[in-house]
């Protein structure tokens, strides 16, 4: 069978209700103090392959977009969650979104690095966006919750979307939901490309 051919188009509401719930089981490190991103980002520059993803804490009223409030980049089995709201947008953390050598998996990576780009200018590099890969293997789905479905067979949890992202700290389902968003994008690459 050709390996693009082997996936669902779609997978219904329904059927993603059936699944079972998968989510990010490995090490979440909260990165909220300068002094702790050199260790982070010399870990994650360490990577081939890492899961990008943000959180903007949700804004009720019309036109206007809070900054992004929070970046998730996990491997496997780390993910460092670096809360833009409480520092700036540091080198380290550029250098990590500017390497070639590190790619970085995202869905709808451009409204991500648009939110960032509004925080500090810098020339994303390595990013690899799964909603444009899918289309190759048949999938039609673009949200990260089908994407896992049809990929990797569990449902993740949106629970945590529209809670407050600025928060004075994260709680532990803040924490794990965007872990797991992180890591699914990085998972769901690996499954596609045979681990590779």
């Amino acid at each position: 069978m050709h390996p693009f051919m082997s996936y669902a188009e779609h997978i219904s509401d329904e059927e993603l209700k059936q699944m079972p719930t998968g989510a990010f089981d490995g090490e979440i490190i909260v990165v909220e103090r300068e002094a702790d991103i050199n260790a982070a980002c010399d870990y994650l520059l360490a990577q081939p392959v890492i899961g990008f993803d943000t959180e903007t804490r949700p804004s009720f009223v019309a036109g206007h977009m809070n900054s992004v409030a929070l970046l998730q980049l996990s491997s496997a089995t780390r993910c460092y969650l670096f809360r833009l709201c409480k520092m700036r947008l540091d080198k380290a953390i550029l250098k990590v979104m500017e390497s070639k050598r590190t790619l970085k998996i995202g869905a709808n990576i451009k409204g991500d690095l648009n939110a960032m780009l509004k925080l500090r200018k810098f020339r994303p590099a390595g990013m690899v966006d799964l909603q444009s890969m899918v289309e190759q293997y048949g999938i039609k789905e673009k949200s990260v919750r089908k994407m896992s479905a049809i990929v990797l067979g569990c449902k993740i949890s949106k629970a945590q979307r529209l809670s407050n992202w600025e928060a004075s700290a994260l709680t532990p389902a803040q924490q794990l939901y965007a872990a797991t968003d992180a890591w699914a994008c990085y998972t769901i690459y690996r499954k596609l490309t045979g681990g590779h």
